[in-house]
């Protein structure tokens, strides 16, 4: 893949004090203990009952203190859900909205926190803009567009807060490779875990799950409904151009008893369902 590079932003969660780690421990999936300073990992925050409450990524930056970055946007639902259960807890929340960040993809230079696109070399800058972007594209990078990255986000089938992960959203359905990166089963309880631990000891089966949906032709739009043999097996998340294959790629959470891949149709036109992520030789 072409190093690529693009700006973008997100929303920060910094969490401080002498009880922020112990206390994050038992809210969130990942294991905050096994990172050291400056290291990241990703990690959902879920309702008791097991659904997601929040997915982003956590970077440990000292003993008793770490930051959470978020899609845009989703930082107001964090802070709501950390806040609800801060009881009588010695840590600090503050959230920052809108932070300029750079992301790379293709490469993976080492100051920067990993991104986690599954089958996707790429880093993330966080505060960080225009000098980072000058410095890459001298080094031989090509910035793209916000539409660009989405389409690149979509074919590592990367889930985006408010698409594919809302308060709906059982971790499972975006994929395994999910529950790996994100959820630790090793390290005591967290709110949550009973579902999570639940459906993994069957064998990660849920009622459905994330694929692609390869188009030639302009994206779908959100909400179109993917059909098979007549019979509504999906719903589109997200759509955008295809940056690397030309025409435009979708994700969707396609029923379980669907195949993939399959032929289908979104509004009439044919479609491709495949499975995830696409990769550049596909």
């Amino acid at each position: 893949m072409t190093v690529v590079v693009a700006r973008t932003t997100r929303d920060v969660i910094t969490v401080t004090g002498p009880e922020a780690v112990t206390w994050l421990q038992g809210q969130l999936s990942q294991d905050i203990s096994r990172l050291a300073p400056g290291e990241a990992a990703l990690t959902f925050v879920l309702a008791p009952q097991g659904k997601v409450d929040g997915w982003g990524r956590i970077q440990r930056i000292t003993d008793d203190s770490v930051r959470i970055d978020v899609d845009p946007g989703a930082g107001a639902a964090w802070m709501t859900r950390l806040n609800r259960f801060k009881l009588r807890t010695k840590a600090d929340l503050d959230l920052a909205t809108d932070v300029p960040a750079v992301a790379v993809r293709g490469s993976a230079p080492e100051a920067g926190l990993p991104a986690g696109w599954p089958g996707t070399v790429g880093v993330d800058y966080l505060e960080a803009g225009g000098e980072v972007v000058d410095a890459l594209v001298a080094e031989g990078a090509t910035e793209i567009d916000a539409d660009a990255l989405e389409g690149l986000r979509i074919r590592a089938g990367f889930p985006r807060w408010g698409a594919e992960v809302d308060a709906e959203t059982i971790p499972a359905t975006v994929g395994q490779w999910a529950i790996v990166a994100a959820v630790s089963f090793t390290k005591g309880c967290y709110t949550g875990q009973e579902l999570v631990a639940r459906i993994d000891s069957r064998g990660g089966n849920v009622p459905r799950r994330l694929a692609a949906i390869v188009v030639d032709g302009p994206p779908p739009a959100v909400g179109a409904e993917v059909t098979v043999d007549g019979a509504v097996v999906g719903t589109v998340t997200s759509s955008a151009p295809d940056p690397v294959a030309g025409g435009s790629v979708a994700l969707a959470f396609i029923a379980r008893a669907a195949e993939v891949p399959s032929v289908a149709e979104i509004g009439g036109q044919g479609v491709g369902i495949v499975a995830l992520p696409l990769l550049d030789s596909d």
